[in-house]
């Protein structure tokens, strides 16, 4: 198949799974894979993983892309999901199990990022984790040459160059809202300047695929492998999102509604403003319980997929259940990582199928929370497109389009994140320019509209009212019952 145009691939390294797509010259998907994999949770409140994982996963994945398609791309580019660290020696080879961003080990040494922040800071952010390293693993500490993001580490694991970019940069609470390194907070927290890479533009070349790799991915060496950025803006890329409020939801194992801007948003307690992949900014919510709190419930529940959309979605929603979904602490609105969820008001006549639609309401009103953050901000958002592999179902899209108070555009574009990635690696070889973009933007078409009627939207808007005020009333009481399990998890050796 040499007659084939240039391709270009797009490596998303998410929390749950490794995605690739190929794309065409014309910006258009002619290949996917996915593969999935598990965390590792060695001590209550972390979340690991072995980089041997991802890399079984990136070669499993390609391994189902046809061969002809590979054999033409071009260059590659990558997304990863942001916050979590990998710590390498001088060769690039980790050191440890990469920490991810659900870990909440190092909650209890917060207090090096006192309010105000120019950005939300969490504990499963670079900087909170490296000050953890740093204080139980002394002897990884010692040898760490490098504390790389988790695309950054794929892409050097491939032959590219040792960067980082200002889209993950400025995601790691130790570098200023443009992503340039804060020196002087590192500094401060003791952490070594050498750790941390120079940082390269989104779409900028940095290194070729090495011999070794494109044997191992079927793929021909000496290819342009561009620097990436993280998952949230690549999706953003990739979705098409490139006018002054541009508004774009993403559902899988968290969620994030991200508002894009030309110049640096104002800041505003509990909302992200981050750097974009193509240059630009973006204000975002980012609410860690979606796809997570889904599952969590399904397993509970004993139900499969199909049955729990059937059943859920069959029941009528109950004015006296509620469920909250915080099960790992939540991010925006709250910046609360002592949340937790569950069902409260239960009641002996409530069937399976009434708590699971308890659950895809309660992740609905979180969602929520973090879209009326950013409308309190000054924003009007009265239309979302949709991204994201956790938003299929048709009775899942209306419930969100009305809990939101929305109109949902779909995305036609089942990969976005990898996607972007891909128009990153052909913006890295030369095949595109910057001003292109805008025209290659996926159709969007309209899949649920807000129900507003009084009868459905009155008692709708109650429960939602009851959910905020169910969240605030166990704040204090799940804060006052984690603090020692939390400390002891910062203090412990893995």
């Amino acid at each position: 198949m040499s007659h084939l145009q240039a391709r270009f691939l797009g490596i998303d390294l998410g929390t749950g799974s490794l995605k690739v797509a190929i794309v065409d010259e014309a910006g258009v998907e002619r290949a996917a894979a996915s593969v999935p994999y598990a965390l590792d949770t060695p001590q209550p409140g972390w979340a690991e993983i072995p980089v041997a994982r991802w890399w079984d996963a990136l070669c499993a994945a390609c391994a189902r892309l046809d061969a002809g398609e590979r054999a033409a791309v071009r260059a590659i580019g990558f997304s990863g999901q942001m916050h979590g660290v990998v710590l390498t020696d001088e060769a690039g080879e980790a050191l440890r199990s990469a920490m991810l961003w659900p870990d909440t080990r190092a909650h209890a040494l917060m207090d090096a990022w006192p309010e105000p922040q120019p950005n939300p800071v969490a504990p499963g952010m670079a900087g909170p984790l490296l000050r953890w390293v740093m204080s139980n693993e002394a002897d990884i500490a010692q040898r760490t040459r490098w504390a790389l993001q988790p695309k950054d580490w794929l892409r050097v694991a491939l032959g590219g160059a040792i960067v980082a970019d200002p889209s993950d940069a400025c995601a790691t609470a130790l570098a200023a809202p443009d992503g340039a390194w804060d020196h002087e907070l590192i500094a401060r927290l003791g952490l070594p300047l050498r750790w941390f890479a120079p940082l390269a533009a989104s779409g900028e070349a940095s290194g070729t695929l090495s011999a070794a790799a494109g044997e191992a991915l079927g793929l021909n060496p000496g290819i342009v492998l561009a620097a990436g950025a993280g998952d949230t803006p690549c999706a953003a890329l990739g979705s098409g999102l490139a006018l002054d409020g541009d508004a774009l939801i993403t559902t899988g194992t968290g969620g994030q509604i991200l508002v894009t801007a030309r110049s640096e948003p104002a800041a505003r307690r509990g909302l992200h403003r981050y750097r974009s992949a193509s240059g630009g900014w973006y204000t975002m919510a980012a609410m860690q319980n979606v796809g997570v709190a889904l599952e969590a419930a399904r397993g509970w529940l004993s139900y499969d997929w199909p049955r729990a959309y059937e059943e859920a979605f069959g029941a009528e929603p109950s004015a006296t259940l509620a469920f909250l979904p915080y099960l790992s602490g939540e991010r925006s609105p709250w910046l609360d990582p002592a949340a937790r969820g569950g069902w409260l008001g239960a009641g002996l006549g409530d069937t399976r199928g009434t708590l699971m639609r308890a659950a895809f309401e309660g992740v609905a009103f979180a969602l929520r929370a973090g879209l009326d953050a950013i409308r309190e901000s000054g924003t009007p958002i009265a239309r979302l497109k949709l991204a994201g592999g956790g938003s299929v179902d048709a009775r899942w899209r209306q419930l969100l389009a009305d809990a939101l108070d929305v109109e949902l555009d779909a995305i036609d574009c089942p990969n976005a994140a990898a996607r972007g990635a891909a128009m990153l690696g052909a913006l890295a070889c030369g095949h595109w320019q910057a001003a292109d973009l805008a025209a290659l933007a996926p159709t969007a078409t309209r899949v649920a509209s807000p129900r507003r009627e009084a009868a459905f939207a009155a008692p709708l808007a109650a429960r939602y009212a009851r959910f905020i005020d169910l969240y605030g009333r166990t704040r204090t009481w799940f804060a006052a019952a984690q603090p020692h399990r939390n400390h002891n998890a910062a203090i412990t050796q893995p």
